[in-house]
């Protein structure tokens, strides 16, 4: 199951569009969060999440997904659930993705450390450790990041592409702008 961590001031884009590209995929995604199940986002969009973050079974993991968008990434940061799903996905080799301001999250943890990674322009000095290429996308190992909202679904089709393959992503992206 991929836990798809919301917390107050989260990017909606970030968010929504990798929860809605990854069940087109089939994948089994569930919004968790922090601090309640009505978050709402930095644009004001509230989203009532599946679960709050305390109901979460770290050991059901196959995937962590943090979005960016402030104050939602330091939220995120300072989530103590948050930071057990971490410690547990990257403890047991599973994948992690973070996009914008949120790779500074795994930065903080050294979890980016000799890793390619990239970011939202300003973040790169938080990715301790870490490789930035400033591309859109930047997949190393188990860790997914991305710049921001403008990559978004390139960023989704990314994690498709981990979860069910490259034919996947490439079926979605090609279902997805289908014309008439």
């Amino acid at each position: 199951m991929v836990a798809l961590f919301l917390a107050p001031g989260f990017e909606e884009v970030e968010a929504l569009t990798p929860a809605d590209v990854l069940r087109r995929a089939g994948v089994e995604v569930r919004l968790v969060g922090v601090g309640g199940r009505e978050i709402t986002g930095a644009h004001g969009i509230t989203v009532v999440c599946d679960w709050e973050a305390r109901q979460l079974d770290c050991r059901d993991l196959t995937m962590v997904v943090l979005p960016g968008g402030m104050p939602g990434a330091a939220n995120l940061e300072q989530s103590e659930q948050v930071q057990r799903c971490l410690d547990y996905a990257a403890g047991e080799d599973l994948w992690i993705a973070a996009i914008c301001a949120a790779p500074y999250v795994l930065g903080k943890k050294g979890l980016l450390r000799g890793r390619r990674a990239t970011c939202f322009p300003g973040y790169e000095d938080q990715l301790e450790g870490a490789v930035y290429t400033g591309q859109p996308v930047e997949v190393d190992g188990r860790f997914i990041t991305a710049r921001g909202a403008g990559v978004a679904l390139d960023f989704a089709l990314a994690l498709v592409s981990a979860l069910k393959g490259p034919g996947e992503a490439a079926s979605i992206r090609a279902a997805m702008q289908a014309r008439d």
